[in-house]
Order: structure tokens, then sequence, then C-alpha cells
């Protein structure tokens, strides 16, 4: 099974789950919003669900799709300490730039 890195890889599989933010979807409403084909959009659906992302429930003759939000906490905990590193390096830049004098200020 491929991981959720490798799931997300795929932009197509990061534009349904932008889609699926809102809330539930039927695959045909995710096909009129895509420039896939059913089919394509089928397996990628597929692809999700495998990893975990969405799930899917029967109504009927229609599927519906949800994001499931637990993997992607998965991925937010791991990247907390990369976001950090990027907070600390433009905390210090900010500090830096505190100290030089404003361009719009006269010049003694």
């Amino acid at each position: 099974m491929a991981s959720t890195f490798e799931v997300l890889a795929e932009p197509h599989r990061r534009d349904i789950l932008d889609l699926l933010r809102t809330g539930e979807r039927a695959v045909g409403d995710l096909v009129d919003q895509l420039p896939l084909s059913q089919p394509t959009v089928s397996k990628h659906l597929k692809v999700l669900r495998e990893a975990g992302l969405v799930e899917v429930r029967q109504d009927a003759q229609r599927r519906w799709y949800r994001l499931r939000l637990e993997p992607l906490a998965e991925i937010d905990t791991w990247l907390a300490p990369y976001r950090r590193m990027w907070q600390d390096r433009l905390d210090a830049l900010e500090r830096h730039l505190d100290t030089m004098p404003d361009p719009k200020d006269p010049q003694p």
C-alpha cells in the first residue's frame, strides 16, 4: 500500500481532497468539477480510500465520499517541527529588519 505522502503527491488526488473539504460529495459531482473522466476519478478515489484519506457511503445507486481527517492530522504532526523551524527563521528575519533604519525616515 502506498504511503500517504505518495498518494498526496498526485495533483488530481489533492484536487479531490480540496473538493471534499466542503463536505460529502457524490462521484458525479466530483467528475463535474474536475477535468477527468469518471473512470479516472473513480481510480483516484479508490487510491484515496485505500490510503484511508476518504471514506465512502453507498446511497441507492450513488456513492458519497467524504474526507477522513485522521491521516491528515498525522501529516500535520509530522510537519510541525519543520513549521517551527521556518517560524523561527522568519522571527529572526523580522528582528533583523526591525533593527534596520526605515528608508522613509529623513537622514540627519
